[in-house]
């Protein structure tokens, strides 16, 4: 059995130590001592942390003192807290790679990792309302063999909730199950090339290293398709001779632009000419701060557009729960080939979520969420206002990251470089790009960060950049 672990540590067990001497308010310091516990791995993730009444009588401090430092860390994430139960850790320290040694480079700070969702804010108590109306409500033969499309429930909540906000033309019978995008996209492809496809389009630059993989296994040619301000370019689309495209038209990953409506059409068009595929990632549109929603554009031509959505950026990724709207033509092939990957995504999951979408629980998150998300993002542009001012942000009206172009005279390898000595991660455009072009971008993600660590880790970028501009010795 593993180790349980208690609150019934003291300040002493922490490595807890105030200083009443220095100028720093005794609840930093006592923050600070804890979450260098926590960095260090010597508190480990799930450890329940003394009530703040045995830390106080220990260091001799008033109870305000102690909880005022565990807010600060409950609010930069290292700690959870619950009302009536205890305060617990909720990071893993990051482990040191085999053969590295902890002073070859500082442990990361800032992370602006992109993709991600912030999972602490996951609805665990509506999830579980709907996990428990599912577990005794479902019919027996409910968790027998079904199709593999999935169960009929999520079927129609789907179509109902994604025809409402995404102006899909969505019908019951039309919707595919899936584990995520990422096996959405394998079950296209391997369709379409079992078909005599030969050769996919994708946006340059993209991130779609699932449908990139997937196309070269399945002995397809990728074509790498510019994109401009709005998106891809479709003039250089219809230069091409795809059979299919992998297209995100709402918010373009991840230059953020959002494709117009005679480009849209122009579009359809060309697919509609050629016989191609429009595969349409529709993978963060629910997150919009400054604009009016953008509709799918499966609703434009439903017989040609395979839509994939997924709940990873707006739920969790861990869920690994994906659909598809597929054209008539190809559903039955695309449900053949999730038969023969898994015989089917899990019930229980399907029909939790179907009545967390019926219940009105995931418009509820999403309306929740989105305030958070926007604030993040307005403290990344006010700190990239203030400190990097010559830093050009694009794609700021939606989704969980931005884009910065860099000025000619940066460049961007030596920019990240920079930026990773100083403990923090940022990543550059061109690794996303199948075309070496010019200028140079960073990549933000900010979802999973508090306003302090974005402030905090551009400060350090705004460092990062000095040194990359500063002349190389000879």
């Amino acid at each position: 059995m593993g180790r349980i672990r208690t609150n019934s540590s003291t300040a002493e067990d922490l490595l807890i130590h105030v200083d009443r001497s220095a100028a720093e308010p005794l609840h930093r310091q006592i923050a600070a001592s804890i979450r260098d516990s926590i960095r260090s791995g010597r508190v480990r993730l799930g450890t329940s942390l003394p009530p703040t009444r045995t830390i106080a009588a220990d260091l001799g401090v008033s109870r305000g003192v102690v909880v005022e430092a565990y807010q600060q860390l409950v609010a930069e994430g290292y700690l959870t807290s619950r009302a009536g139960g205890y305060t617990q850790v909720a990071v893993e320290s990051a482990p040191t790679p085999a053969g590295r040694h902890s002073g070859d480079r500082p442990a990361a700070r800032t992370d602006f990792g992109y993709g991600r969702t912030d999972v602490s804010s996951f609805p665990r108590a509506a999830w579980l309302r709907s996990v428990r109306t599912v577990l005794t409500t479902t019919p027996n033969e409910r968790f027998a063999y079904l199709d593999g499309r999935g169960v009929p429930e999520l079927h129609a909540a789907l179509t109902d909730y994604l025809n409402r906000v995404r102006g899909t033309a969505a019908r019951p019978e039309n919707v595919v199950i899936c584990s995520g995008y990422g096996q959405g996209v394998a079950l296209i492809l391997q369709v379409l090339a079992a078909r005599g496809a030969r050769r996919l389009a994708v946006e340059d630059p993209s991130a779609d290293d699932d449908a990139r993989l997937v196309a070269a296994a399945a002995g397809l040619d990728v074509i790498g398709v510019p994109v401009g301000p709005d998106g891809i370019l479709v003039e250089k689309l219809e230069q091409t001779d795809a059979d299919a495209v992998v297209l995100t038209p709402s918010h373009q990953w991840p230059t953020g632009g959002v494709l117009s409506a005679p480009a849209r059409a122009r579009l359809i068009g060309w697919a509609q000419r050629r016989g191609a595929v429009v595969i349409e990632d529709d993978y963060d549109a629910e997150y919009r701060y400054d604009r009016s929603p953008i509709g799918a554009m499966q609703g434009l031509a439903p017989d040609t557009v395979v839509y994939c959505g997924t709940a990873s950026k707006t739920l969790a990724p861990g869920l690994r729960l994906g659909w598809l709207l597929a054209p008539s033509h190809l559903v039955d092939d695309i449900t053949a080939a999730k038969v023969r990957a898994d015989r089917g995504s899990p019930v229980i999951d399907q029909l939790t979520f179907a009545d967390f979408l019926t219940r009105g629980e995931f418009d509820r998150h999403l309306r929740r969420m989105r305030p958070v998300y926007r604030r993040r993002r307005d403290a990344l542009l006010a700190a990239l206002r203030a400190r990097l001012p010559e830093l050009e942000p694009v794609g700021v009206a939606a989704g969980q990251h931005v884009v910065t172009w860099l000025p000619h005279d940066l460049d961007e390898a030596r920019v990240v470089a920079a930026a990773a000595r100083r403990g923090l991660i940022v990543q550059g455009v061109s690794r996303y790009r199948l075309s070496p072009t010019r200028p140079g971008g960073l990549i933000f993600g900010y979802a999973t960060l508090t306003e302090r660590a974005i402030i905090d880790g551009v400060a350090a970028l705004a460092d990062a950049v000095a040194e990359a501009r500063a002349p190389t010795c000879c």
